[in-house]
């Protein structure tokens, strides 16, 4: 019996134990390479279940101003650091299943797309996760902020600003920090994470490159101008300001175009636009 995929990504958005979460998006990923899942593109539900994101009683969610920074010369320090990432990719996997279960009408090929982000985000957390076990600590073990599910919300209505704020600006940001932050524990001689942060780099590059494939795709679809588009849905939902340093070698091949890139530096020249 076909089982459909977008029913399932949301069970797997409901799960709270980060263990079994990241167990049923690898099997959902499996079964779908395998044609065992339909891809029920039309699905459309009236409105979010409850439950939505699962996540453990564990870590406090607070105000990121509020979030503790400690000494990177210290295990405490690395593993806060390590913790914070794992925060990041845990919500990452929350985003990704909403964007497969959400939208409904969008080509089959967004559905893959946006399972394997899942797939990969869970990967992320696992290696994050064990090598946070190394150093004596637990996923939840320091507080966390929300700030990357609350775009996640203010954007439910809107597949093409769901596209535009979370992969290409919030997601986009982690193209940015992720070197100087491997810098910071080659320094602190934590080979090992250096070494996750390299694979976290690599697939973020297409998670990001996904968001923009199907931000352009909406665009054109509405016969949008992406720029400005893009621009006024930053300001419509007064997402977080681009701030340099960027990191524009990882952006271009994430699908950045130059004008964008010339954006993003401020050369309003190029693009008639003042930069955020």
């Amino acid at each position: 019996m076909t089982r459909c995929l977008r029913n399932l990504a949301l069970k797997a958005l409901t799960i709270c134990d980060p263990e079994q979460k990241c167990s049923l998006v690898a099997s959902l990923w499996d079964d779908y390479l395998a044609g065992t899942l339909e891809v029920d593109t039309k699905l459309t539900l009236e409105a979010s279940p409850q439950g939505i994101p699962g996540r453990p009683a564990k870590p406090k969610l607070v105000a990121p101003r509020l979030v503790q920074r400690r000494a990177m010369h210290t295990p405490e320090g690395r593993a806060a650091l390590i913790h914070a990432l794992a925060h990041i990719e845990f919500n990452a996997i929350n985003l990704a299943l909403d964007a497969v279960w959400r939208f409904a009408g969008m080509p089959q090929d967004y559905y893959h797309d946006w399972l394997q982000v899942a797939k990969e985000e869970a990967y992320h957390f696992s290696l994050l996760n064990d090598h946070l076990q190394t150093l004596g600590f637990q996923y939840g073990d320091f507080d966390g902020h929300n700030s990357l599910w609350e775009m996640v919300e203010k954007t439910q209505s809107d597949v093409l600003a769901r596209m535009a704020l979370v992969p290409r600006t919030l997601e986009a940001r982690g193209l940015d920090a992720t070197p100087p932050l491997k810098q910071k524990l080659l320094q602190a001689g934590d080979h090992q994470a250096a070494a996750i942060l390299d694979i976290i780099l690599r697939d973020e590059i297409g998670h990001v490159a996904i968001g923009n494939r199907w931000f352009k795709f909406l665009c054109d679809s509405h016969q949008l101008e992406a720029m400005s588009t893009f621009d006024r849905l930053r300001q419509q939902y007064r997402a977080p300001q681009l701030r340099p340093p960027f990191n524009l070698a990882a952006r271009k091949l994430a699908g950045f175009s130059e004008a964008e890139l010339l954006y993003l530096e401020g050369d309003v020249s190029a693009t008639g636009t003042v930069s955020p």
